[in-house]
């Protein structure tokens, strides 16, 4: 019965995609689908005991937050200190998926395309954080997320890469660039850019010959 609802939204969609309306773009099934989402999000978040009113809860402390000014790109004292974020609230936990984690930190990048972003620091082992890029709708609600560093997938080796500072970066037009590495071999890493699309999800720019 709990998920009556949110199948029969799926459904809905679907049956406008075989009705075989030329009108009815891939960009508007997107946005419906993005919808539905968000109904899920907000369905999974009552039954957490979390109100959500007029104002959603991460909406409030969205708009604590400090701007991060742009561009960035990594340094060990940034991945360490963390400037200007601030501790996520425990009842706020849950609902950035974020079980398990002590002392989480966010802090907010500028918008794009009508998504709100979110720069979050997520305890790891040793006192260490790895990074994500969250977007938000326009009621604040997680639509997608990119993890852009893992300290665990840095060995002393890389560290000392004079070009360290291509770990991840992001740049005043909200690309964010991160070094990703096979699961096996992390000793050659590829460069990977990523832009928020016009339904809140970051994808992949492809690469482009020199």
């Amino acid at each position: 019965m709990k998920m009556r609802y949110f199948f029969v939204l799926i459904g809905l969609v679907a049956l406008l995609a075989s009705c075989g309306n030329s009108r009815t773009s891939q960009a508007v099934l997107e946005q419906k689908i993005d919808s539905i989402r968000a109904l899920e999000v907000k369905r999974q978040l009552r039954m957490k005991g979390i109100k959500l009113d007029d104002v959603t809860p991460f909406q409030m402390f969205y708009d604590s937050l400090y701007l991060q000014s742009l561009p960035i790109s990594y340094s060990e004292d940034y991945v360490t200190s963390l400037p200007g974020f601030r501790l996520v609230p425990p009842a706020l936990v849950a609902y950035l998926d974020l079980e398990g984690k002590e002392s989480p930190r966010a802090i907010a990048l500028p918008e794009t395309l009508g998504s709100r972003l979110v720069l979050l620091a997520a305890d790891v082992d040793d006192g260490e954080y790895e990074l994500w890029v969250y977007s938000l709708d326009s009621e604040c609600i997680p639509v997608d997320k990119l993890l852009i560093y893992e300290p665990s997938r840095f060995s002393e080796k890389k560290l000392a890469n004079e070009n360290r500072d291509v770990f991840f970066s992001i740049t005043s037009y909200l690309e964010i660039s991160v070094m990703e590495y096979a699961d096996d071999d992390d000793s050659v890493g590829q460069l990977s850019t990523y832009v928020v699309d016009e339904s809140r999800m970051f994808v992949e720019k492809p690469h482009t010959k020199d």
